[in-house]
C-alpha cells in the first residue's frame, strides 16, 4: 500500500477518535456505528479512487457521492431507486430530518436517545468531517490544518453538554490528531528516504531517535498540560454552559436574546426534563408552610412570534437585601403570613437559578456570586451553580379570596406592566375566542377567570405529554387551542397568552410542584416534578399565579381559593402566592394523584455505639503527630501569604526620621520619606493588590495601566464605595510611583489594601474565600513558576554534563591509545 492510501486510512481512524466526545451527548451506541459505517465507506472510496489514479477533483466527488448513497441507505424515504439511489422525495425526507433535529435540540435534554433527526445530522457532519479531513492530510499535505475540522467535532458537546466535556473523549480525540501528524511525519520520511538523528547514522523508519523522541515529550507534554492547566489555573470555570444553556425559538437578538450569548431557553429545559427516559433527584425541600405553593427560579415574558421568552436576569447581590411586600402595603393587597425553607441540592442539578418560593425576603447560605432579580422574583448567579448548595430562606406568602381579586381595576394603557406585558402578535382565531369567552365580564378578574374555566376536561382538553410541539409560538398556540392536547408547557403558554389578548398583563412561570415523595418532613423533588404554570398582574395585589393544567395529572398540584381546579366540583383550600415565581420542575406523572404521598419512614435508624480500642499511647501520639504534620503542611502556603503581606504592609507604612544635627535647645524637626521610598511604597502596595486580585479569582491583565486595573477590579468584583475608593487610591498610587515626578506618600496604602481585601472576600464565593486563605493562588502561581523555573535549570545542567560526558568518552581514549 502506498504512502498517500495509507495516510487516508489513517485521516479516516483520526476521524472517528475525534468524534469521541460526542459519547457524552447521545444515550446509546447507535451513532457510533453510523459513523464508522459511513466514514469506512467514505475512506474505501477514498483508496478506491487513488488505487486508479482518479484526479483530485474525482476523488473528491466520489466520497461526496458514497456520503450521499450511505445516508440514503441508512435513512431511507422509502422511494429510492433499486433502494439506493436518492430521488428528489429522499432529499426532501433529509429535510424532514433536519427539521427533527432542530426541535429535538430544543425538546431533550443531555443524553438524548436515538432520534433519526440527531442520527442524521451525526452521521453526516461526521462523513463531511471525514471528507475534509482527508483532502487536507492527503492532498494538501496540510495535516495540522485538517485539526480545525476536527475541533469542530468537539465544539458541539462542549456548547450543549451540562458540564464540561469528560477528560477521557478529548485524550482520545488528542490522540487521534496526533497520529495523524505523526503518520504525516513518517511518509514524509519514507519520500525523503532517511531521517536525521543528530549523531550521524541511518537508522530505521520506526528507530527511536534524539528528535524523534523529543517530539513525543513534547506532543505528551502538550496534551497533558491542556487536560490539566484548565483544572490548575485560578479563575476558570469547570463549567462552559449551563444545563438550561440551549438554542432554539423563543430565545433571539434583542431583549429576547438568542440561543448564543449564554442566555437560558426554559422551554427547552422543560421540555427536556419532560422527556428523559430516567428519573433524577434534584432537591430536597422542607418548610414549616402546611400547604406550600410552588418552587420557581425564572419566568418568560417577551411574547413574539416565536413563542414566549426570558430575559436575561439582572440584580444585585443577595447579601444587600431582598424585597419585602409587607414594606409596601399600598401597592399589595393581602394577609402576609411569614415562613422558613430549607433546600438540599444534589449533584444532578446544576444551573445558574436558585429555586425558591415567591415572595422571598431573606437569604442564608449563598455567598456572594448569587444576585436576586426583582422583576423576576429569581435568584441567579453568573458564577457558579446550584450543584450541591444547601441554602435556606424566609418567604411570605399572601392569601386572597376571589372578592378581593375583583376589586382590582383596570389598568390604563400607559401603564409600565400593561406596555410590557400584554404585547402579542395577531391571531384572528384566538382574538375571536378570547372576545367571545370575556365579552360579558366586567372586572380583570372575570376576564381571567373565563378565560382559565376555558381549559377544562368538559371543553375537551386533555393532558399528554406526546405533542407535535414544545413550544409556545403562535402556530403552537393555535394547535393547541384546536386539538386540546399537551401538557402544562402548552396550558401556561396558550393561558398567558389569552389573557395579553384580553388586555391583561401575563407571563409564563417555571418550577418545581410538591412532588410525590417525602423524606421525613421534606419533600423530595425529580425531573418528573418539572412545572410552568401563568402568572397574570392584577392592580394592588402583584402577580397573581392561575395553574390550569389538569390537576389530577400534575404530581403535587397546588390549587387555590381564586383559582380552583376546573374539574373539580369542590374547591380546594390550598392557599398560593401573590406573585407566581418560575421554578424548575415539571408535570409528567398523570396517574398520580394532585396531593404528595405522605411516605414518611417509620423505622429508626438505631446508631451504633462504638467503643475506642485501648491501643498503645504511641501509636495515639504517632497518629496525632501525622495529623499535625499534615496540618501544618496544609497552611504553609497560608503562613507565606500572610508573611508577604506583613512585609508589603511593613513596607508601605509611612516612615518618619529625626534630623540629629539639630542644634541644641531647637526642637526636633520630623521629616517624610523620600520619593524613591515612597515609589518603593507604591510598588509595594500594588504588589499586595495584584496577590490579592489572583487569590480572589480577578484576572490580571499586564497590558493595562494601574489605573484601568483599578475600574475593572471595581467593577468585576462589584466592590462597594468604600472598597472602590481604596481600589482607586492604590491605582492612582502607583500610577504616579510609575510616571510622575513626585510619587504620593505612603499614607493610607495598607488601610486601602484591607479594605479591599474586605470588599472582594464579600462578593466572593465561600470555595474562593477558603481557597485565597487556605491555598493562595497568588503563592501557588509562584511556586509554580519557580519550580518551572528550577526544571529549566537542572534540564540545562544536565545536557550539559551529558555532553561533557559524550566529549570524554573513555571509548575514545582507548582509541587514541590504540594508536
Amino acid at each position: 500500500m502506498t504512502g498517500r492510501r495509507r495516510l487516508g486510512l489513517v485521516a479516516a481512524a483520526a476521524t472517528l477518535l475525534a468524534a469521541a466526545p460526542l459519547s457524552a451527548i447521545f444515550s446509546t451506541w447507535t451513532w457510533l456505528l453510523q459513523c464508522i459505517l459511513t466514514v469506512g465507506l467514505v475512506a474505501g472510496a477514498a483508496v478506491i479512487a487513488r488505487t486508479l489514479r482518479f484526479p483530485t477533483w474525482a476523488q473528491a466527488t466520489g466520497m461526496v457521492v458514497v456520503l450521499l448513497l450511505t445516508l440514503t441507505w441508512m435513512f431511507p424515504s422509502h422511494s429510492e431507486l433499486l433502494g439506493l439511489i436518492p430521488t428528489p422525495d429522499t432529499f426532501g425526507h433529509f429535510a424532514e430530518l433536519f427539521t427533527q433535529a432542530g426541535t429535538d435540540t430544543r425538546s431533550y435534554g443531555v443524553p438524548v436517545p436515538d432520534r433519526d433527526g440527531l442520527l442524521f445530522i451525526a452521521a453526516l457532519g461526521i462523513g463531511a468531517v471525514a471528507i475534509a479531513v482527508d483532502l487536507l492530510t492527503v492532498v494538501a499535505r496540510r495535516p495540522a490544518l485538517a485539526g480545525l475540522p476536527m475541533l469542530a467535532i468537539y465544539s458541539v458537546p462542549v456548547a450543549v453538554y451540562i458540564d464540561s466535556v469528560p477528560v477521557l473523549p478529548f485524550i482520545i480525540g488528542a490522540t487521534g490528531f496526533l497520529w495523524l501528524l505523526v503518520a504525516d511525519n513518517v511518509d514524509r520520511v519514507r519520500r525523503f528516504g532517511r531521517r536525521f538523528t543528530g549523531d550521524g547514522r541511518d537508522v530505521d523508519v520506526w528507530e527511536p531517535s534524539p528528535l524523534a523522541a523529543a517530539g513525543r515529550r513534547l506532543a505528551v507534554i502538550g496534551v497533558a498540560a491542556a487536560v490539566v492547566l484548565p483544572l490548575i489555573v485560578p479563575g476558570l470555570n469547570t463549567g462552559l454552559l449551563n444545563q438550561l444553556t440551549q438554542g432554539g425559538s423563543g430565545v433571539g437578538g434583542g431583549g429576547a436574546g438568542g440561543g448564543g450569548n449564554g442566555r437560558i431557553n426554559l422551554f427547552a429545559a422543560l421540555s427536556g426534563q419532560l422527556t428523559q427516559t430516567t428519573t433524577k433527584n434534584y432537591l430536597k425541600v422542607s418548610t414549616n408552610e402546611p400547604d406550600p405553593f410552588y418552587l420557581r427560579f425564572g419566568i418568560a415574558d417577551v411574547l413574539t412570534t416565536d413563542g414566549f421568552a426570558n430575559r436575561t436576569p439582572t440584580g444585585s447581590p443577595v447579601s444587600r437585601g431582598l424585597d419585602d411586600p409587607r414594606q409596601n402595603p399600598s401597592s399589595f393587597g393581602g394577609q402576609y403570613q411569614q415562613y422558613h425553607a430549607e433546600v438540599e441540592v444534589t449533584d444532578d442539578y446544576a444551573q445558574s437559578l436558585a429555586p425558591v418560593y415567591t415572595s422571598t425576603i431573606k437569604m442564608d447560605g449563598l455567598d456572594g456570586a448569587w444576585s436576586y432579580d426583582r422583576n423576576a422574583q429569581a435568584v441567579f448567579s453568573t458564577r457558579t451553580t446550584t450543584r450541591g448548595q444547601k441554602y435556606s430562606f424566609d418567604y411570605v406568602r399572601a392569601k386572597f379570596t376571589p372578592a378581593e381579586l375583583r376589586e382590582a381595576q383596570q389598568l390604563p394603557a400607559d401603564d409600565p406592566y400593561v406596555t410590557q406585558f400584554t404585547s402579542v402578535p395577531r391571531d384572528r382565531n384566538v382574538e375571536q375566542l378570547v372576545t367571545k369567552l370575556t365579552q360579558d365580564k366586567d372586572t380583570p378578574y372575570d376576564k381571567m377567570m373565563a378565560l382559565y374555566r376555558y381549559f377544562s376536561k368538559e371543553n375537551g382538553f386533555q393532558y399528554s405529554v406526546t405533542t407535535t410541539s414544545t413550544d409556545s409560538s403562535a402556530s403552537a398556540v393555535a394547535a393547541f387551542l384546536e386539538n386540546k392536547r399537551g401538557y402544562c408547557q402548552q396550558y401556561a403558554g396558550a393561558l398567558a397568552w389569552m389573557a395579553r389578548t384580553a388586555g391583561l398583563p401575563a407571563r409564563v412561570a417555571f418550577g418545581f410542584t410538591r412532588g410525590n415523595t417525602r423524606d421525613g418532613n421534606a419533600y423530595v423533588l425529580t425531573n418528573r416534578n418539572a412545572h410552568a404554570w401563568t402568572e397574570v398582574y392584577f392592580d394592588g395585589y402583584g402577580w397573581i399565579p392561575f395553574d390550569a393544567t389538569p390537576a389530577a395529572d400534575v404530581v403535587g398540584s397546588s390549587r387555590s381559593a381564586w383559582a380552583p381546579d376546573n374539574d373539580r366540583a369542590e374547591e380546594p383550600t390550598a392557599s398560593s402566592s401573590a406573585t407566581a415565581a418560575p421554578g424548575a420542575a415539571s408535570s409528567t406523572d398523570p396517574s398520580a394523584a394532585a396531593r404528595p404521598d405522605r411516605d414518611v419512614n417509620s423505622g429508626l435508624s438505631d446508631s451504633a455505639t462504638t467503643t475506642a480500642d485501648s491501643g498503645s499511647s504511641s501509636t495515639a501520639l504517632l497518629i496525632a503527630a501525622f495529623v499535625a504534620l499534615f496540618l501544618a503542611l496544609l497552611l504553609v502556603p497560608a503562613l507565606r501569604r500572610v508573611l508577604v503581606r506583613k512585609r508589603r504592609h511593613s513596607a508601605s507604612m509611612p516612615v518618619t526620621a529625626t534630623r540629629p544635627a539639630s542644634p541644641p535647645g531647637s526642637p526636633e524637626v520630623t521629616v517624610t520619606t523620600e520619593s524613591t521610598q515612597a515609589r518603593e511604597d507604591a510598588h509595594a502596595a500594588w504588589d499586595e493588590l495584584v496577590d490579592t486580585m489572583l487569590d480572589y479569582r480577578v484576572p490580571i491583565d499586564p497590558t493595562e495601566t494601574p489605573r484601568h486595573t483599578a475600574l475593572r477590579l471595581i467593577r468585576e468584583a462589584d466592590l462597594t464605595a468604600g472598597s472602590a475608593t481604596s481600589a482607586t487610591l492604590l491605582g492612582h498610587a502607583e500610577e504616579r510611583a510609575r510616571y510622575a515626578r513626585q510619587p504620593l506618600r505612603g499614607d493610607g496604602l495598607p488601610e486601602a489594601l484591607t479594605q479591599v481585601r474586605k470588599g472582594l472576600s464579600a462578593t466572593a464565593t465561600r470555595r474562593t474565600r477558603l481557597e485565597a486563605l487556605l491555598l493562595p493562588p497568588s503563592v501557588m502561581l509562584r511556586w509554580r513558576l519557580a519550580l518551572g523555573e528550577t526544571s529549566t535549570r537542572w534540564m540545562s545542567t544536565m545536557s550539559r554534563v551529558r555532553d561533557s560526558l559524550v566529549r570524554f568518552s573513555p571509548r575514545r581514549l582507548l582509541a587514541n591509545r590504540a594508536r
